[in-house]
């Protein structure tokens, strides 16, 4: 497909998941936007490669056709998404399909289910399938997920880690509510005010919308409003007509300011930084730390366990760092790419941008022997202009490594 192509469809400029299809209809590549229509349009700008990479501008060009699936908000777009990549498998999203560090919402078999947030690669040994209710996913960002559970526990209060009042009451002690039931997220199962039958209903309807059957829960409310209201049971008409109100108008601001972001099209400044710390080879880590238009975006750095060099070395670390940090698609992509050490060091970064089709400048922060920066080497311009930034990034990256070092040795040394 091209620009042409895309001129001729009719898309919405609204929220939903859209479909890049190939020959015979075979899904290619499934994504979500705020704005399907320009979300899309992205897609053929010129600079696809550089933002996205050589995997997702192949897939375009491959594609001879999309379709959408419009949704009521951003939140639900999302859901559905981690749906339909689960369902279909498309070849380009490879991340969402093969990642085990992706996340997944889980709820529990149990008296009183638990909703809990678990890694792709902690759900086989700590949720194993007789242990599940419900699972949806992978998410492939952890961030715009939490933002999107804080949303669906406001609508559907539920328990993840306080304990049932019958358990507490088994145990000699008094049931009391806890902090989240304070704050109207816990439906209070922890105190007794919820008994099992009303909680299993609640996840009941909880399972209905992950499952994209809003229509029905909206339906279904609406009925139990009216025959709670008629029984005089007007309480918990309330509550129906505030879970009715909530549905119906999803407040998912949060989410439409986390959605996957290219700093092409917000005109940002983009600096990564790498840095790998470990005690003789022991222990080895990577982080990446982001800097943009000079502020830090805390937010979105990420830490990285070295699973493939044996030893001390340095460069096949930060090659490992950058494959996998590389292979995040969803990510927004860097301007600017900072790394700590020398030519060896920035060898092996511009190494893998050449492999992965990228022509992202590299520039390396020489340090003393007091470990302070003592010269930037790479393109002038860069360094000339952006100078400052670049010594805050790698800063932080090397504050945010020794951090995560060190909490990994602790944890090592934790007895089991």
């Amino acid at each position: 497909m091209n620009i042409e192509d895309f001129k001729k469809k009719k898309l919405p400029d609204a929220p939903g998941v859209y479909y890049f299809l190939g020959k015979g209809g075979k899904i290619l590549y499934i994504g979500r936007a705020t704005s399907i229509k320009e979300r899309v349009r992205s897609y053929f700008s010129k600079d696809l490669v550089y933002n996205r990479g050589p995997q997702i501008s192949k897939m375009v060009t491959d594609a001879t056709g999309i379709k959408f699936i419009e949704t009521d908000s951003v939140l639900e777009a999302v859901i559905l998404e981690a749906r339909e990549i689960k369902k279909y498998q498309p070849p380009a999203n490879t991340d969402e399909k093969d990642d085990k560090s992706f996340n997944y919402v889980v709820i529990t078999k149990e008296a009183y289910p638990r909703v809990l947030l678990v890694r792709g690669r902690e759900l086989p040994e700590k949720f194993p399938p007789k242990t599940r209710k419900y699972v949806i996913g992978p998410f492939p960002q952890g961030g715009v997920l939490k933002e999107a559970m804080k949303l669906v526990r406001k609508i559907f209060p539920y328990r993840d880690t306080c304990i049932p009042a019958e358990e507490i009451e088994k145990m000699g002690k008094t049931p009391r509510s806890c902090f989240n039931a304070g704050l109207g997220l816990c439906p209070s199962t922890c105190s007794g005010a919820m008994g099992r039958k009303e909680y299993g209903k609640q996840i009941k309807d909880l399972i209905l919308f992950f499952e994209g059957k809003k229509r029905y829960l909206l339906t279904s409310l609406n009925k139990e409003m009216k025959t709670l209201a008629k029984q005089k049971r007007f309480e918990e008409a309330g509550q129906a007509k505030k879970r009715l109100f909530a549905l119906s108008h999803i407040q998912d601001i949060a989410l439409i300011k986390d959605t996957p972001r290219r700093n092409s099209d917000k005109g940002n400044f983009r600096i990564e930084a790498y840095d790998i710390a470990h005690m003789a080879g022991s222990e080895m880590v990577g982080v990446m730390t982001v800097v943009e238009d000079g502020k830090v975006e805390k937010g979105e750095y990420r830490k990285f366990k070295i699973r493939t060099v044996p030893g001390a070395n340095d460069p096949a670390a930060l090659r490992e760092v950058l494959v996998r940090r590389f292979s995040h698609e969803e990510w927004p992509m860097p301007q600017l790419i900072v790394v700590d050490g020398n030519i060896i060091q920035r060898n092996a970064a511009e190494r893998i941008l050449a492999a992965r089709g990228m022509s992202i400048p590299v520039v390396s922060v020489v340090k003393n022997d007091k470990h302070k920066p003592e010269r930037l080497e790479g393109e002038k311009g860069f360094i000339n202009l952006y100078k400052k930034s670049i010594v805050l990034a790698n800063s932080e990256a090397h504050r945010f490594a020794i951090r995560y070092h060190r909490q990994s040795k602790r944890n090592n040394f934790l007895p089991t």
